[in-house]
């Protein structure tokens, strides 16, 4: 398992086992002084001697590369500011879906919806979801109930009730 650090101290961490190796400590000593490894001390011990302390510079971690570059990334991120009506979408509602058709129709590539979640997150982007709200909703009266009848209703259920004891 790699240990907690930044590369570059994880790198520091090792050039400091080799100048303990210089003044004549033996592995076991310095691996116990760095909290790593006998094995891991040795390895570096090698790696140093073939290749120097070049060999002990943090090496990228390896793993898929990004489908989608930089600057893709950053057009995706404008074509969604503009809208999903703009997109050519009847609402204008973003969806996992209409992302990643979008990915294919702009840059021909293809995502799994699935994924499509994870990435707009990195992006900066949140998960959203549109309120219900009836079509014959009517604000107007929403607002008088909230203002005249809900305070009502909360002082008279509250007064006539017994207080309640956590079990």
């Amino acid at each position: 398992m790699r240990p907690h650090g930044t590369p570059q101290r994880l790198e520091k961490r090792r050039r400091h086992a080799i100048q303990l190796l210089k003044t004549g400590k033996n592995l076991s000593a310095v691996a116990r002084w760095l909290g790593a490894s006998v094995s891991s001390v040795f390895r570096w011990y090698q790696t140093y001697r073939e290749q120097g302390l070049k060999g002990l510079r943090p090496r990228r971690i390896p793993g898929r590369p990004p489908k989608l570059s930089r600057s893709q990334k950053e057009a995706l991120i404008q074509l969604l500011v503009k809208g999903a009506l703009a997109a050519g979408y009847s609402t204008d509602l973003w969806t996992t879906q209409r992302v990643a058709d979008l990915t294919w129709k702009h840059f021909r590539i293809r995502y799994h919806r699935d994924y499509m979640g994870p990435l707009l997150a990195q992006l900066g982007w949140s998960y959203q979801q549109p309120e219900r709200r009836a079509r014959e909703r009517n604000e107007a009266a929403i607002a008088h109930w909230k203002r005249y009848r809900w305070p009502a209703l909360k002082k008279t259920a509250a007064a006539g009730r017994a207080p309640r004891v956590p079990r």
